[in-house]
């Protein structure tokens, strides 16, 4: 089993309000894991450049934070995706993934940038979910120029193909109310994933749910109550 696990937030967010405020930190503690939860670059106590460029070298900051034993992970949202795309490349780095938030549209050909309309105040006034991601970009001590400078950077590619090479066990965990899903797209992409959808639950509750720690903890075999 490997000794620690990595935490990835989302986008908007931060370690401290998607990882600690929850108690996911401590139940891991408590587990007998170490965790490794870094803000990324543009989040949280993280640098905050505004030139988009700066932002090619997230996934690259991540890696310098692994150890040299394997790792479990638990990505939220844009923190998964950048899992994926570290497991692509340095797949011998996990042992089991865990993605929380993220589906099928990781594999939907879009026009144009919701994040960064949402970020620019451009997105459509009746759109709750970019109205969702404005008002998290605009508190909580975040920087907008450096989140917009963030969602406007090449982000490495995650096609079928690139997605069918990762052998790493793996678990998806999204809500039947999430925009993201749902999940079985993603999973048939991946080479050894599976699926929980839990009832009632949307893109920003999930971190909240206990539903999703549990599936999660049972996965990764962290039992927080020893």
């Amino acid at each position: 089993m490997a000794d620690a696990v990595l935490l990835l937030h989302g986008f908007a967010t931060s370690a401290r309000r998607t990882w600690a405020e929850p108690g996911w930190i401590d139940l891991l503690t408590e587990g007998g894991r170490a965790v490794i939860a870094p803000d990324l670059l543009g989040h949280g106590d993280a640098d905050k450049p505004h030139d988009s460029e700066a932002y090619a070298r997230v996934e690259e900051l991540v890696a310098g934070r692994l150890p040299s034993r394997p790792v479990d992970a638990i990505g939220y949202s844009a923190g998964a995706r950048i899992l994926l795309a570290l497991a692509v490349e340095n797949q011998d780095r996990f042992e089991r993934l865990v993605l929380g938030g993220l589906g099928g549209i990781l594999l939907e050909q879009r026009d144009g940038n919701p994040l960064l309309d949402a970020l620019q105040g451009e997105a459509d006034p009746g759109d709750v979910v970019a109205q969702r991601f404005h008002t998290m970009a605009t508190s909580d001590g975040n920087d907008p120029d450096a989140l917009a400078a963030f969602a406007r950077r090449v982000q490495p590619r995650l096609d079928a193909d690139h997605l069918a090479t990762i052998t790493v066990p793996t678990l998806i965990i999204i809500g039947d109310q999430d925009f993201a899903g749902p999940g079985e797209p993603l999973a048939q992409a991946l080479g050894n994933a599976r699926v929980e959808t839990l009832r009632g639950v949307d893109h920003f509750g999930l971190p909240k749910s206990f539903d999703f720690m549990d599936k999660a903890f049972n996965f990764l075999g962290v039992d927080p109550l020893g």
